[in-house]
């Protein structure tokens, strides 16, 4: 072999080897912040009537969950129209964009130049210089990852924007079915209060013949009358408030509720009317790692955060760089394209840090920050799942004997009303005691459906803070279609 140019064959090779070079540290997964199993009190009770198959939520689609065909609909409107989700998607084709031009950086950009300059020389004339051919300038060779890290720091934001997607989808998917359970219950708190109503006007009917023919007192006459405006301002608060949740149920399916949509939405039916939803066992906390988006999303975070140091680290080293054009030169325009004017240029520079004022310290210093932010935030977003299921779970165990005890009182109340009725229309109790008998069965009425409420969107939460609601058979493609395309 010529001596002479080994030396040139040993620096390639060194190259090639550099190449491969990373400074990103080695990533350990930081050790969950949570007990290894849900609290005493959370763990094992179910919803009762709920079916429990055994699947984890994450695996459980919602059109599996969820048995309503209306409340099905409406989340099928949602996820084809709702504007966060369309962002969260979007959000994902920017991030990818973002991840194709660093990775592209690792690539010479070849580009077609031309050029032409004047300049006075020394013989008091004019030299001209034209070239045109393909030039490539300031190509980094990434000996020591610099670019490669940025690279993988981008991926990880990528990664990170999909899961970002999947945790938008589950919390509309929720939202959506909480808002129908609260129509559900509002419709059914409107009927019980007109019911109400309509039981006190006609005992205020009989105090008011009463009060004609001088049996009772006008006293009596005016306590009917405070509790049927009374009822009355339940109402109106109830037909408000129905009317703020068609409001939110319409931002979140994205498009105004008519056609299907308003054929759709709770009329004249209660929380009695909703079918049971799929029972969904806790598993145990360390199924959140690898089940929870927003966890996922945090780890990626925190990768992408780990190259950053990674590229800090390679500002530390020479960086290698070449400029290079090959094509026609000439003094003359005319002779640019003639043959023999064939010319090239090759330029590579390195450049060595020395002094730049801490400047290559201080990125390495908020590299190592970046990191442990991300660590703080992935254990933060572990120990807050943690807390929503344990939540969750403690609901599903006790609003199940609530519900049961809540129900056994309204009936009580409402025999013990009809027997005060009976007592005092036969002159044998007072008005007091009926009147009291009406808005003790009016709260125990009203305190059923909120509680069954609780307990219907308890069983929506624990499916979402276990994961629940982002598989569906379309994946990504079914919301990416429905969303504009941000490409040309």
């Amino acid at each position: 072999m010529n001596k002479t140019r080994l030396p040139q064959l040993l620096a390639i090779s060194a190259a090639l080897l550099l190449a491969g070079c990373s400074m990103i540290p080695t990533y350990e997964r930081p050790a969950a912040p949570v007990a290894a199993d849900w609290p005493a009190l959370s763990a094992t009770a179910a919803a009762p009537g709920a079916t429990n198959n055994g699947i984890a939520a994450a695996d459980i689609e919602w059109q599996s969950f969820f048995s309503d065909p209306r409340l099905r609909q409406l989340i099928d409107a949602a996820l084809r129209n709702n504007r966060d989700l369309r962002v969260a998607v979007l959000n994902i084709e920017q991030a990818r964009a973002q991840f194709q031009i660093r990775r592209a950086d690792q690539y010479p950009t070849v580009n077609a130049a031309a050029t032409g300059s004047r300049q006075p020389s020394s013989n008091e004339g004019i030299t001209s210089t034209y070239t045109a051919g393909l030039a490539m300038t300031s190509y980094e060779f990434d000996f020591f990852g610099r670019v490669a890290s940025l690279k993988e720091a981008a991926l990880g934001q990528y990664l990170a924007t999909e899961e970002g997607r999947k945790t938008t989808q589950i919390s509309l998917v929720a939202a959506v079915a909480n808002t129908y359970l609260s129509l559900l219950a509002d419709e059914e708190l409107i009927a019980i209060t007109r019911q109400t109503l309509a039981t006190r006007e006609d005992s205020y009917r009989l105090s008011k013949l009463r009060f004609d023919n001088g049996v009772s007192s006008e006293l009596d006459v005016r306590q009917a009358e405070s509790l049927i405006e009374a009822a009355r301002v339940s109402l109106a608060q109830l037909v408000r408030q129905r009317a703020l949740d068609q409001n939110a149920l319409v931002l979140l399916l994205g498009q105004p509720a008519t056609g299907e949509l308003a054929v759709a939405l709770p009329a004249g039916k209660g929380l009695a009317d909703m079918p049971m939803m799929v029972d969904v066992p806790a598993g145990l906390p360390s199924d959140l790692l690898t089940r929870r988006p927003d966890v996922r999303q945090a780890e990626q975070l925190l990768l992408a955060s780990n190259a950053n140091i990674g590229a800090a680290r390679a500002a530390f080293f020479p960086k290698i760089s070449l400029t290079a054009s090959a094509g026609s030169a000439s003094s003359h325009l005319g002779d640019l394209f003639k043959s023999g004017s064939f010319g090239w240029t090759l330029a590579p520079q390195l450049l060595l840090p020395i002094f730049d004022a801490g400047r290559n310290r201080a990125g390495l210093d908020s590299a190592n920050a970046g990191r442990d932010i991300a660590v703080a935030q992935y254990e933060k977003s572990i120990q807050t799942a943690f807390r929503e299921v344990a939540d969750a779970l403690a609901g599903r165990a006790t609003l199940g004997e609530q519900l049961r005890a809540q129900q056994a009182q309204a009936n009580a109340e409402g025999v013990r009303f009809k027997l005060s009725d009976l007592r005092y229309q036969n002159g044998i109790a007072s008005q007091l005691d009926l009147l009291d008998a009406q808005r003790s069965l009016f709260t125990a009425q009203q305190a059923v459906v909120q509680t069954r409420l609780a307990q219907l969107q308890s069983q929506v939460t624990l499916y979402k803070v276990l994961g629940g609601g982002w598989k569906e058979p379309g994946g990504v493609a079914q919301v990416v279609n429905a969303a504009p395309s941000p490409k040309p």
